[in-house]
C-alpha cells in the first residue's frame, strides 16, 4: 500500500472480485493473489481478502432474505448455528498454520477451487435430481464441513455450497441461492472476528479492498451481466488456472 500503483492493483483486483462474486463467483481468485504481489504474507492476505469481500456477502445475502429456506432435515436456527460453528473452525485452523505450509498448499487450493468453479453446472445437474434426503445428523455434518473450508479458504465456496444444498434436497434455485449467500455470509462474519482478534488482517488493504469490491459488486455486476456467461466462466478459470501456476 505504500505506492499508488499497488492501490491502484489492490482496488482493480477488489473491484473485478466484487463483479465476479455478483454474477458468478471466483472473486478470491483475483484478491489474494492480487494481495501477495503486493507483498502481503499468504495466511494474512488469505484473511484480508476475505475481510474485503465480506461485505458483498452480507448485501447479497440481504438481496435473498425473502427466498432464504433451510434444506430438508435441518432448522434455520440449526443452520445459522452449524455455519457459525464451522467458519469459526476453519478460522482458528488458518491462525495456526504457518505461512510457508500455507504457501505449500495454496495451489492446490486454487486447483481445487478451480476445478469446482469449472464443474459447477455439472454438479448443480447431479445434484438437482436427488430424491433421498440424507439424514438430519448427515445433512449437519455436511453443512459444518463446508462451513469449516470456507472459513479457512473462501474459493469454490458458492459452488459447494449449491451442491450441497442440492444433494440435501433444496429444489428451488431461488432458495439455494439465498441459503448460499446467506451461509457465505455467517461464515465470513464469524471467520473475519477470529482473523482481527487474531491479527491477521491487514485492516489499510482491507477496508480500500472492501469499498471497491462493494462498488464492483453493485455496479460492475450490470456491466458484466452484459457479457455471455459462458465468456465469464471460462475467464474465470483460465485465471484460477494462472494463479495455480504462479503460487506453484
Amino acid at each position: 500500500m505504500d505506492t499508488p500503483g499497488s492501490i491502484a492493483l489492490l482496488m482493480t483486483a477488489a473491484f473485478l472480485a466484487g463483479t465476479l462474486n455478483a454474477v458468478a463467483g471466483g472473486g478470491s481468485f483475483l484478491t489474494l493473489p492480487a494481495l501477495v504481489f503486493t507483498g502481503v504474507p499468504p495466511v494474512v492476505a488469505n484473511a484480508t481478502g476475505t475481510v474485503a469481500l465480506l461485505p458483498g456477502y452480507a448485501a447479497s445475502a440481504w438481496g435473498f432474505r425473502e427466498d432464504a429456506a433451510p434444506p430438508p432435515g435441518l432448522s434455520m436456527r440449526q443452520l445459522v448455528g452449524l455455519s457459525l460453528a464451522g467458519g469459526a473452525a476453519g478460522a482458528a485452523l488458518l491462525l495456526v498454520t504457518p505461512d510457508a505450509t500455507f504457501r505449500r498448499i495454496v495451489p492446490w487450493l486454487l486447483l481445487a477451487a478451480t476445478l469446482l468453479f469449472a464443474l459447477g453446472p455439472q454438479l448443480r445437474r447431479w445434484t438437482a435430481g436427488a430424491d433421498a434426503h440424507p439424514s438430519p445428523l448427515r445433512a449437519a455434518i455436511g453443512v459444518l464441513a463446508v462451513a469449516a473450508y470456507g472459513g479457512y479458504f473462501n474459493g469454490g465456496l458458492g459452488i459447494l455450497l449449491l451442491a450441497l444444498f442440492g444433494l440435501l434436497g433444496q429444489t428451488q434455485l431461488h432458495a439455494a441461492n439465498g441459503l448460499k449467500n446467506l451461509v457465505s455470509a455467517l461464515l465470513t462474519a464469524i471467520a473475519v472476528l477470529l482473523y482481527a482478534a487474531g491479527g491477521l488482517v491487514q485492516w489499510p488493504q482491507a477496508l480500500v479492498m472492501a469499498v471497491a469490491a462493494t462498488a464492483g459488486g453493485y455496479g460492475g455486476a450490470r456491466v458484466a451481466r452484459r457479457i455471455p456467461t459462458a465468456w465469464l466462466r471460462a475467464g474465470i478459470v483460465a485465471t484460477g488456472l494462472v494463479m495455480t501456476w504462479l503460487f506453484s
